[in-house]
């Protein structure tokens, strides 16, 4: 039968046909691209469409080139179809408004109705395209090569690769975005942990070490029964044990290994000298990541932190580490000191060595923290000299009062509720 001779209805079946056709062209080819290549990686393990989609897109010239060389074919037949269409109906005016209406049908169609749904379904659109592409990429793969061939010469004078498509590694930022944006999908503590993880890389061990001034420890020129009363009354497994000076460090003992010889009243001095570890050091600066290795490494638990002329700066250990990722342990006695007690006028009671980032974090504030590593050595950075009680200052918006200072170091500070200055 000749075209010309065929029912009206017949040709715009066909031409219906022809519009769903580039649809799915449009569709899928959005569809596809749109794909997490993250997601699909481990959707593949158990879903054929999502591994063939893999193979797909591992050459996506040829993929394109498939896609745009369907689409543009279907959509030259529509365009002279309906024209034919608009003739037989009309003349030449008939042909004027067919290509009006035909414009309008072919961008809401076949353009930007199927993109839309294909960019909010990928997935599900994206798997079972893959089946058709498939061995439809095996069949005009002789055109499509020679296509590419011509395509990818033009892209090179550009001075791009086309046969580059490596995935890109997210970075950093790029990770706690995901992480952050997750949702329900992952429960809010184990979210809050992953960012705690990400953070580390950027944390050393000055910012969670408890300070030199902080360090407790047995001094052996001390007299023997101040020594034993010590020992009896101490809150933590492990004791440093120094001489004449924090910086001459001898090492640490473990009480399990003291008590009994307490138990017998067998404990002297020469003992607790036999019993002593030598102690682990690790120089000022190094990322808690790295630390976390280096504990791992060496078989430790504590390290003492030690500046560039080897001198102590403070002491970290394992514990402080896990709490950067799961949040601070209410039995850990090195955080006894580290108060943080809210009154109901919203005025919040600090200890003054506690850290700016445990700040930050509890209180929800934006204190800087790439200087000071502690709240007492932020203030004494702001004002440059040692406050008395009663002074006050104003940072990150928030009023402050020094309450206490002891040994030229505040004790206690109170953070009034953030300042407003448009109220």
């Amino acid at each position: 039968m000749n075209i010309s001779e065929a029912p009206i209805g017949l040709l715009f079946f066909i031409l219906f046909i022809l519009f769903i056709l580039s649809a799915f062209f449009s569709g899928t080819e959005t569809a596809l691209m749109a794909l997490n290549r993250y997601k699909l990686k481990h959707t593949a393990k158990t879903n054929k469409g999502a591994a063939l989609a893999i193979k797909l897109l591992e050459k996506p010239d040829r993929l394109i080139g498939l896609i745009l060389l369907g689409n543009n074919l279907v959509n030259i037949i529509i365009t002279q179809l309906a024209t034919f269409i608009g003739f037989r109906l009309g003349g030449n005016a008939g042909v004027a408004i067919a290509t009006g209406v035909l414009t309008l049908m072919l961008l809401v169609f076949a353009e930007v109705t199927p993109k839309t749904i294909a960019a909010l379904k990928a997935e599900k659109i994206a798997f079972p395209a893959s089946y058709i592409y498939t061995p439809l990429l095996k069949i005009a793969y002789p055109l499509v090569w020679m296509i590419n061939i011509i395509a990818n010469s033009v892209v090179r004078l550009v001075g791009i690769d086309p046969t580059s498509n490596e995935l890109q590694s997210l970075n950093h930022e790029e990770l706690k975005s995901v992480v952050s944006e997750a949702g329900g999908l992952i429960p809010a503590s184990h979210q809050d942990m992953l960012m705690r993880v990400l953070d580390m890389e950027s944390i050393t061990v000055d910012d969670i070490m408890i300070p030199r001034t902080e360090v407790s420890g047995i001094d052996l020129d001390d007299d023997w029964n101040d020594i034993e009363e010590q020992i009896l009354r101490c809150n933590f497994t492990r004791l440093l044990i120094y001489k004449n000076g924090v910086n001459n460090i001898l090492g640490f003992v473990h009480l399990r290994n003291l008590l009994p010889l307490f138990h017998d009243d067998k404990m002297e001095r020469h003992h607790l000298e036999e019993a002593l570890v030598p102690a682990y050091f690790t120089p000022e600066g190094t990322p808690l990541t790295q630390q976390l290795i280096n504990f791992q490494d060496a078989k430790r638990r504590i390290a003492l932190v030690v500046d560039e002329y080897g001198d102590v700066q403070g002491l970290v250990t394992l514990e402080d580490i896990l709490e950067e990722i799961v949040g601070q342990f209410s039995t850990s006695p090195a955080n006894f000191d580290y108060e943080v007690r809210t009154n109901k006028d919203g005025t919040v009671w600090i200890d003054g060595a506690m850290h700016v980032r445990d700040i930050n974090r509890q209180l929800n504030m934006n204190l800087p923290t790439n200087g000071a590593k502690t709240i007492n050595g932020l203030i004494l950075e702001h004002l440059g000299s040692i406050p008395a009680p009663g002074t006050t200052m104003l940072i990150d918006q928030h009023p402050m009062e020094v309450r206490k200072t002891l040994n030229n170091a505040i004790k206690t500070l109170i953070i009034h509720p953030k300042w407003n200055p448009d109220k």
